[in-house]
């Protein structure tokens, strides 16, 4: 090959400085140019990707923080509800004042979340690294915020324990409750209709069971509407109505049939009873003829006191029968009961007119009886007044003294008048019979007390 000439050499180096010439200005360009706009990414560029994972991460863990959060507070409400449903003691109120204070914490960490979470679009094209992180800073302060409510209520519910116990004790005891009510009210129907199939009406009966109607909606409404509480107390006065109604409604043949035998009975004591007033006449008319006006003065009254007593019974008799017809047997019971004091104190008068007579005959036969028993009656209260005693003691010597006194006075009158007043006589000795029988009593209770 020939060799340049100089004006080829020229010609040369003319065009490689042209051609050089662009691509020094390329590469002079190309070092001014930012590496990313060349595709080959910056600093901010990358990081940027992990701000946005860590973001997400930390949306994450708040996400799951909240859930347990909430499924916890869910879960001790139950608890507190089930405790402030049964429980009406002060730890009780406590517990609930306490989880209220927890539940606004609880509602607090979670609107902070939920604020978090709407303030921050992690899957924006438009996230900037600033953003990023301060999503990740701040949903992570949320998570620990949710997680620290949490253990708050976690070592709550711990506590609730005791509480729990008691309060599932007490629900163990309603459904049981409940359906012995129910059983009540079923037995106490059952024996209304057989005693209705009797021919026995038994309309109080039947109204008080009707009264109880109410209740045992109330009772299948069931505690959620009504309250544990309230729902074993009123399974309790249920069970106990329907049982005392039940009760009655099975003795209610046996009641009839009691309360005929007691009219009988009144009719035959009070037919038998107007024939022994019959004999108060005579037994007055003896005593007048044979004793002094004071043996006798207080009975003047017996015949017509008893005749009395007699016709009152006979009318309340009437009244019964006709309450026993209509079968209103607590009317019927309460005019046998009138009739029964009737006859008693019909009873009474005439026995003791009878009496009366009995007993002045034997002392005007022979007093001396009636002195032996008064004075023996004495006898035995001196000696348990001297019993380990060298002197008895004068709260009891004084009246044993004064009534062995009165012995001596009665006996004597006894004998000196011309018409002796036999029912004095016998009345002093039971008086005095009766403080030595005081004086014995006052003895054995000082021996008891140790006196």
């Amino acid at each position: 090959m020939r060799a340049p000439t100089p004006v080829h050499r020229g010609a040369t180096d003319a065009l490689g400085a042209l051609i050089a010439a662009p691509l020094l200005a390329t590469a002079a360009l190309v070092t001014l140019l930012p590496t990313s706009f060349l595709g080959g990414g910056t600093r901010s560029w990358w990081r940027r990707g992990d701000n946005r994972g860590d973001a997400l991460a930390a949306k994450d863990a708040a996400a799951e923080a909240f859930y347990e959060l909430d499924s916890a507070q869910r879960e001790v409400r139950i608890s507190v509800e089930m405790i402030e449903a049964v429980e009406d003691s002060p730890a009780a109120h406590r517990a609930v004042a306490e989880f209220a204070t927890l539940s606004q914490r609880v509602d607090e960490a979670s609107h902070a979340y939920i604020e978090a979470v709407d303030a921050h679009d992690l899957t924006s094209e438009e996230l900037d690294a600033g953003a990023a992180a301060r999503a990740r800073r701040e949903l992570t302060k949320v998570c620990d915020e949710l997680r620290g409510v949490k253990a708050d209520l976690d070592r709550f519910a711990g506590t609730l324990a005791p509480l729990l116990e008691r309060a599932e004790a007490e629900l163990s005891r309603l459904v049981p409750a409940v359906d012995r009510a129910k059983q009540a009210l079923l037995g106490a129907t059952e024996a209304l209709d057989a005693a209705r199939a009797l021919g026995l009406r038994a309309d109080d009966l039947a109204a008080r069971l009707a009264a109880l109607a109410p209740e045992l909606t109330k009772l299948n409404q069931g505690a959620g509407v009504h309250g544990v509480r309230d729902t074993l107390r009123r399974a309790e006065e249920v069970h106990t109505a329907a049982e005392a109604i039940r009760g009655e409604a099975a003795r209610l043949p046996e009641r009839a049939r009691e309360i005929d035998r007691r009219l009988a009975s009144l009719r035959t004591r009070t037919e038998a009873l107007a024939n022994r007033a019959q004999t108060v006449d005579p037994v007055l008319s003896e005593l007048r003829r044979r004793y002094t006006v004071s043996c006798w003065q207080d009975l003047q009254q017996v015949p017509e006191r008893a005749a009395h007593a007699i016709e009152q019974a006979r009318a309340k008799l009437e009244e019964a029968a006709r309450a026993r017809a209509e079968q209103r047997w607590p009317d019927a019971t309460a005019q046998l009961a009138t009739v029964r004091a009737l006859l008693n104190d019909a009873d009474e008068a005439v026995s003791g007119a009878a009496s009366r007579l009995q007993a002045l005959n034997e002392v005007a036969k022979d007093p001396s009886a009636e002195v032996e028993r008064t004075r023996f009656a004495l006898r035995d209260a001196q000696r348990l007044a001297m019993a380990g005693r060298s002197t008895p003691d004068p709260r009891h010597a004084v009246p044993l003294d004064r009534a062995v006194s009165r012995v001596d006075l009665a006996v004597a009158a006894l004998e000196e008048g011309r018409h002796p007043d036999y029912w004095h006589f016998l009345t002093e000795m039971a008086a005095i019979r009766r403080t030595a029988g005081e004086v014995v009593a006052a003895i054995r209770e000082d021996l008891a007390a140790g006196r």
